[in-house]
């Protein structure tokens, strides 16, 4: 998809409220044969074969607009051009008072580009789709307009690497060939990989990850990726990934019929944190990222983990293995330690499909969370709300806590059915190291969809690409607002330390 900026070319596109008024005959004809009334994803194409030709974009009411009503619009006006095979359009944005004209065009151009994604290399009969134009200006002057379509372009770029990731099958994405892919694309933006197989995993003492991943002929990666663009500042982001590539359950294994169909996604998590480092060293953002996967397979053979074992971690504590098949906890457990406490990062955020619990409780619309430090979750919510990417808080005490106690060991892999997506949080709460801010998000509805759901296809999401992305943005800006308050303080000392020796 092309987008120009300022250009009048291709069929005119015009955006309708539905409690406005317009002057336009095409308008008054629909509304008299109630063929279009402006209400929300109502879309009229007016194309005559040999005529002027108009389409009208309903945008519903004027005051009820919001970022993610944008972008299920403009969704629905690409999905009618392709059926249309109308390949050029130009539209106007309006100024309204519920949206920044800046935020409006950004959701405008993801919302198209969602139209467009497609997983289907597989299918010998794929067609390719044409490519549409979309001419883009605003009626309130937005000076850096084709900035904002570009870095919505980037925005969807990662979420659509994410996507690429999380559908791929496990039959060639596995452990060895997620590093090799997170390698090659990222180090060629200036991110530092670093790839640690079977062996150097026993040496860094990953004995979470490693027995997770026994029972696969195809053995750990632990992939570790530096994104660090901003040596003045202290404060570095962790990411955390559940990089199960594959999930049978183990000896405890998945029980449901069809359940394994879809266990290539387990590892959602990771794809989600190698989308978002790929769109931040995209953008060169002005700041310091390091992200963690522990990637590995979970799979039955004689040399798998079983339950009833005790097992250890990298931080020393000790784990009974109650159920094989909560084994992404025991993987994040090492990978959350090693970017708190090796790594020594500021603030950690982990993601998993982690919990059918969590579908249960949310379904397919939200992720669950759980944290350590309010201040941060509130920081991330807002991120999320404002990429329409739902989170829901769960409750977090002792009570939950007391669940997870082990009469073996330092602590069990699971607390049991009751409160399952708290429980799972609080585990890897354990090995949150020198109390670090943290937050756990559980992915298990979100980041792959059994049907579609407004803009979003079927299979991979690519769930928090963007919210990762605006609060690891909101942090840089917070960064720059020190950085400026701490210069005006200098000079204004310096200032009147210059002035004191003018009077003295």
């Amino acid at each position: 998809m092309k987008f120009f900026t300022n250009k009048q070319a291709g069929v005119k596109v015009t955006p309708i409220f539905e409690n406005e008024t317009y002057e336009s005959k095409l308008l008054e004809y629909t509304k008299e044969r109630e063929l279009f009334s402006g209400k929300l994803n109502e879309v009229y194409a007016n194309l005559p074969f040999n005529g002027e030709k108009e389409i009208l974009l309903g945008l519903g009411k004027k005051e009820e607009l919001v970022e993610d009503k944008v972008r299920e619009v403009f969704f629905k006006l690409v999905k009618v051009l392709e059926s249309n095979k109308e390949l050029e359009v130009f539209i106007t944005l309006p100024k309204v008072e519920s949206v920044s004209t800046e935020k409006l065009v950004n959701a405008a151009v993801e919302g198209a580009l969602h139209a467009t994604y497609k997983f289907d290399k597989y299918k010998s009969d794929r067609k390719e789709s044409p490519e549409i134009t979309i001419n883009l200006s605003t009626e309130e002057n937005l000076e850096n307009l084709e900035e904002v379509v570009n870095e919505a372009r980037d925005i969807m770029s990662g979420v659509f690497f994410s996507r690429d990731l999380v559908n791929e099958r496990a039959e060639y994405l596995y452990p060895e060939t997620l590093a090799n892919i997170a390698s090659k694309e990222l180090s060629a933006l200036g991110v530092e990989v670093e790839v640690y197989d079977e062996k150097q995993c026993e040496e860094l003492g990953l004995k979470g990850l490693l027995a997770v991943g026994r029972g696969s002929d195809r053995k750990p990666r632990f992939i570790v990726m530096k994104y660090l663009n901003n040596p003045e500042e202290s404060e570095v982001v962790g990411l955390v990934g559940k990089g199960v590539t594959y999930d049978s359950g183990g000896y405890s294994i998945k029980p449901t019929a069809n359940s394994m169909d879809i266990m290539h996604c387990d590892m959602g998590g990771a794809g989600t944190v190698i989308g978002t480092m790929k769109l931040v060293a995209t953008r060169k953002l002005k700041t310091n990222v390091i992200a963690v996967v522990g990637a590995c397979e979970n799979m039955i053979a004689g040399g798998s983990y079983k339950p009833g074992d005790v097992i250890s971690t990298l931080s020393g504590k000790t784990v009974e293995v109650l159920n094989t098949d909560a084994e992404g906890r025991i993987t994040l457990a090492d990978s959350v330690y090693y970017a708190t406490e090796k790594l020594k990062v500021s603030k950690v955020i982990d993601l998993a499909t982690l919990t059918g619990a969590c579908l249960v409780a949310l379904g397919e619309f939200y992720t669950g969370a759980v944290t350590n430090n309010q201040e941060f979750y509130n920081e991330l919510s807002k991120a999320a709300k404002e990429a329409g990417e739902r989170v829901w808080q769960m409750p977090a005490d002792d009570s939950f806590r007391e669940l997870n106690k082990s009469s073996v060991a330092d602590v069990k892999n699971t607390g049991g059915r009751l409160g399952g997506t708290i429980t799972a949080g609080l585990f890897i709460e354990n090995f949150v190291a020198n109390d670090v801010p943290w937050v756990h998000l559980d992915i298990a509805g979100t980041a792959y969809l059994s049907k579609a759901e407004k803009y979003l296809p079927k299979g991979a999401t690519g769930v928090h690409v963007k919210t990762l992305y605006n609060l690891i943005n909101k942090i840089l800006k917070v960064q720059g607002y020190k950085m400026y308050f701490k210069y005006n303080f200098l000079l204004n000392y310096f200032d009147e330390q210059s002035n004191l020796k003018e009077r003295f």
